[in-house]
């Protein structure tokens, strides 16, 4: 796997090298700042299901198809989010501006999608309609900013667009590239979803419980901002004093005194456990797609991959 990361690196840049140097300086900024390029991982591993054979040209172009969706996503919200650092880095909008972050983005996607188009159509088809669903479930999150009454559905529904899709897209295209069966190409793509829906619960799951240290960042800031993730709904779901006085705090920004609280409120509840119980469903979810794929090293490693985002956390 080693040797097909570099392989997956070397692609990425290769993928945004233009003849304008300012260009590629800006479209290269976050490949360059690292990463774990797990959707490239997906897309790899999902090629070699049933045969662990070396990772293909196409498994490769695939996976970069995939990540270079996900950074255009960053970059994009990075401007909306006025963030200053990711990665380690200066984001690009702090560093050369929104308008010139926007449009490296948009390149980014247009460079996805013209790889993408080299795969077939069939592929072209598939990550389009995946960038779709990434903007469907990023504004059904902004719906709901700032709303205390946001349903799990809908919070379900926005995390499987914004989130699931492209993991469950960059399985789905490893199968495909590698000439899988209709019936194994459903499993991966299955197990994609499950993985993407484990990973954001966790993620929410974290920003509520780690430490700011831990985090590098201030803990509840999604909360902060008003994006109310499964713990907190369902800390205001449950009841009661504490679920009253986390409703008259929330539903607008937090000063820092109201962030200490809250999290407060949110860790001595039941919300974050009941959070973990969804995650863990949905690594059931995983665990029934892996039983339905040929065994081997790869399915085991699959396994072990989303009991491993799970122990993060449980």
């Amino acid at each position: 796997m080693d040797k097909d990361r570099q392989r997956v690196e070397d692609a990425l840049l290769g993928a945004v090298t233009t003849p304008d140097a300012y260009l590629t300086e800006i479209a290269s900024h976050l490949i360059s700042a690292g990463g774990k390029r797990l959707r490239p991982v997906f897309t790899i591993v999902a090629s070699q299901v049933g045969n662990d054979a070396p990772a293909s040209r196409e498994a490769i172009l695939g996976g970069i198809s995939c990540e270079l969706v996900h950074l255009g996503s960053l970059y994009h919200d990075d401007v909306m989010d006025e963030s200053t650092q990711r990665r380690g880095v200066d984001t690009v909008n702090a560093k050369w501006g929104n308008l010139q972050a926007i449009l490296a983005g948009d390149f980014l996607l247009a460079k996805a999608s013209e790889i993408a188009a080299g795969l077939g159509v069939e592929v072209a088809e598939l990550l389009a309609r995946t960038i779709g669903e990434l903007c469907q479930g990023q504004i059904l999150e902004l719906r709901h900013t700032y709303n205390v009454s946001r349903p799990v559905d809908a919070y379900l529904s926005s995390i499987d667009g914004k989130t699931a899709s492209l993991y469950s897209t960059a399985a789905r295209i490893g199968g495909l590239v590698a000439g899988h069966s209709r019936e194994v190409i459903d499993a991966l793509t299955a197990y994609g979803t499950a993985y993407g829906m484990v990973f954001q619960i966790v993620d929410d799951v974290l920003d509520l419980t780690a430490t700011d240290a831990q985090l590098g960042k201030p803990a509840g800031h999604d909360m902060e901002e008003g994006v109310y993730t499964l713990p907190v709904l369902h800390t205001l779901a449950a009841g009661g004093a504490a679920a009253d006085e986390l409703a008259s705090i929330l539903g607008k920004p937090l000063n820092e005194t109201e962030r200490l609280h809250v999290l407060e409120i949110v860790r001595n509840g039941t919300g974050v456990a009941t959070a973990i119980d969804a995650a863990r469903s949905f690594v059931a979810d995983a665990e029934r797609a892996c039983d339905a794929l040929p065994q081997g090293i790869t399915t085991d490693a699959m396994r072990a991959a989303t009991a491993a985002l799970l122990a993060t956390v449980s």
